[in-house]
Order: C-alpha cells, then structure tokens, then sequence
C-alpha cells in the first residue's frame, strides 16, 4: 500500500481523509508519463484514470473535419479519465503529454468501487469538474474575445506553471498550432512578434525559452482569474474534504462553494 495521501503530489488525492485514501492506496501504481504520448483518444474507452503528480497534460478537441485545439492544461491538481466516475465509459477528449512527468494510475473498475464506499470520493470527483468547467468555460470566452497572442501567452504560462520551473519549454510549432486551433502560418508571425516584444528569448528547435515577466505582460486577464478560481475551486474543495465530510455524510452539492 502506498504511504498516506499527503506524501504525494496530486492534489485531489493529498485532500482524501486518511481512511477514504486507504481504499484506493493498493490499487494506485505510479507511472511516467512521456513528453507527447497520447494518455487516451477521443471517443476510445477509459482504461485507466490518471492521476497526475508532475507535468503538464493538455486535453484536445477533435472536430470531424480533422482540427483540433485545446480546451485545458492538467496537472497535479486534476485528473484525467475521472468522467468514467460520472457515468461515462469513453472520453470526450484527447489526453496528450506536453511537458513530461509522472502520474498515480488506477483503473475505473477499482476507482469505481472505492467512490461507492466514501462519500469524500465523490465530493473530490465534484471539486475535479468544478475546476474543469471553469477553465473550459473560460477557454472558450478567451478564444472568442482575444486576440491569437494573448491566448498563446495564456496558454504558455499555464504550462510554464506546471514545468518544474524551467524557461525552457519542449514545445513545437504544430503543438502551439494545437493549442491554439490556428495554422502554422500564424504561428510563426504570432512567435515572431512575442520574440519582437522579448516575451520569447529564443524559439529553438522544438523548444520555446519564455521571460515570464514579459509573457504575463501580454497574456489577457484570463490567465491570472482561470490560476484564481482553479486555485480556489481545489483549495477549498480540500478543506471540506479534509474538514466538512466524515464517513455515511452526504457529499457536497457540485454548485456550492
């Protein structure tokens, strides 16, 4: 059995009372998620929830004419693959590594199984979709109100948070044309610029060195409200998990805050 909750690095698990951990502990195996492997595809069954402990995750729509952009960044406040525990057997989204890290995994079946014994786990499920609609609600604003540079900027930083502090970013032009839903063309006028602005010190091969003070200088506001309320929507869940939930009480309404 791995060591109590608060020895590890997710935070939805570190927030799970010590006896609601328990039942999950013996059937969590720590794994390492490689820069650009595809965790699950649109559409395929959920084999396995991932619970991140390191890295950053982005989750990619597919829409039928073969473009794709991203909705969100996961890292060790999230999961992935944890819609199986509302109902759904198949993803809605692609699940691709962008920086590289390391995750707790578990498979729906076992997940499944402990949430119908602890109240505690389905309010983490809760806290989870709460900061997922957040940010996905907030995506969307931003990729219809701003403009191509402060959304690269937005989403450069929410990496750059999950990083382990490094400048340097292991990413490529057809994975910022990912992020963003443009071509590769705007792209490099977009890269181009923020070099101009030095936002971007260098834009290697496959690799983008930011200046942080810079880049957060031309992010829209979405960058520092979505960090606010995803902070918010965990850190809080956490205390009523850890505080507010004993074991036969009803879990949290999935509106109340």
């Amino acid at each position: 059995m791995m060591d109590h909750a608060t020895r590890i690095g997710n935070r939805l698990l570190a927030a799970l009372p010590p006896a609601d951990f328990a039942l999950l502990a013996p059937h969590l195996r720590k794994v390492v998620i490689e820069r650009d492997s595809v965790l699950v595809r649109s559409g395929d069954r959920i084999e396995h929830l991932l619970f991140p402990l390191s890295g950053a995750i982005a989750t990619i729509m597919e829409l039928p004419n073969g473009q794709t952009v991203a909705t969100a960044i996961l890292g060790h406040e999230g999961a992935v693959g944890l819609t199986s525990a509302l109902g759904a057997s198949r993803s809605p989204t692609t699940a691709v590594v962008r920086i590289s890290g390391a995750a707790l995994q578990i498979s729906p079946a076992h997940f499944l199984a402990a949430q119908h014994r602890s109240p505690a786990i389905t309010s983490m499920v809760q806290v989870f979709t709460r900061s997922l609609l957040m940010q996905l609600q907030h995506v969307a604003a931003c990729n219809a109100l701003h403009s191509v540079e402060a959304r690269l900027a937005r989403w450069l930083l929410h990496i750059h948070d999950r990083a382990n502090g490094s400048d340097l970013l292991p990413l490529t032009q057809e994975t910022l044309s990912e992020l963003l839903g443009v071509r590769r063309t705007t792209v490099t006028h977009v890269v181009s610029t923020m070099r101009a602005s030095r936002a971007l010190k260098s834009n290697r091969r496959g690799q983008l060195e930011i200046d942080r003070p810079r880049l957060e200088a031309v992010a829209c506001e979405c960058y520092k409200v979505m960090s606010r309320r995803i902070d918010r929507i965990v850190s809080h869940g956490a205390v009523g998990l850890v505080h507010g939930l004993r074991r036969g009480a009803p879990p949290a309404r999935l509106g109340a805050e």
